[in-house]
């Protein structure tokens, strides 16, 4: 009979003991994040940024271009308007951040003809500074052969509303993946918010050769 009460005690005392645990473990599972945790990558990258807006981009469409003077990476000054009578590809870019996305665009851009000749040219404006840009070069010697203006004080995204776009990762500060096709008149024929970061140039040269 002692046996049997010894034996009846533990099994309770186990079962008691493992009903504690499940109920911790769940109340642990279901706990919120502290505010301190790891965020997910896109919480991360938006967390205290600007609400998406498409307000200035959405309205380019069928208007004259806004103009802008910006650098090259030879530091030579190219301007918008000054490229009147051929069509423009803009593509604004995250730049070195965005690795390797758009960066496979950008050497895509400077490898095609078809895209950059005496009736077309495709820019690639970027948020980075020139001097950073020599990291980037060496990594991927292709970038140089493609048309990449440094839009460091970010007038020129600004002004073209690309900052608060969806493909966006930090935005506010750098443009994301954005296309815009300008025509010989100097006015916006198409644009494209590229949230998932392709290489356009087939459906670009499509759009240029409507006009």
């Amino acid at each position: 009979m002692r046996f049997k009460e010894i034996l009846i005690a533990v099994l309770v005392t186990a079962f008691v003991v493992s009903l504690f645990f499940k109920i911790t473990d769940d109340k642990v599972q279901k706990a919120p994040a502290a505010k301190g945790g790891t965020l997910s990558q896109s919480a991360d990258h938006h967390s205290g940024s600007p609400q998406i807006s498409t307000e200035v981009f959405g309205k380019l469409l069928d208007k004259e271009a806004p103009d802008f003077t910006l650098e090259n990476y030879e530091g030579k000054k190219v301007n918008l308007k000054s490229l009147r009578g051929k069509s423009v590809i803009l593509f604004f870019s995250e730049g070195l951040m965005c690795y390797p996305a758009c960066w496979d665009q950008i050497a895509a851009f400077g490898k095609d003809q078809k895209l950059n000749n005496e009736n077309t040219v495709t820019l690639t404006i970027v948020n980075d500074r020139r001097a950073d840009w020599k990291s980037a070069l060496k990594k991927m010697p292709e970038l140089a052969t493609a048309q990449v203006l440094f839009d460091t004080d970010r007038s020129a995204s600004v002004a073209y509303g690309v900052l608060s776009l969806p493909s966006s990762m930090h935005r506010g500060q750098l443009a994301g993946h954005t296309y815009v096709v300008i025509d010989k008149e100097g006015i916006v024929r198409f644009v494209k918010d590229d949230p998932q970061m392709a290489i356009r140039n087939q459906e670009l040269l499509g759009e240029v050769s409507k006009f």
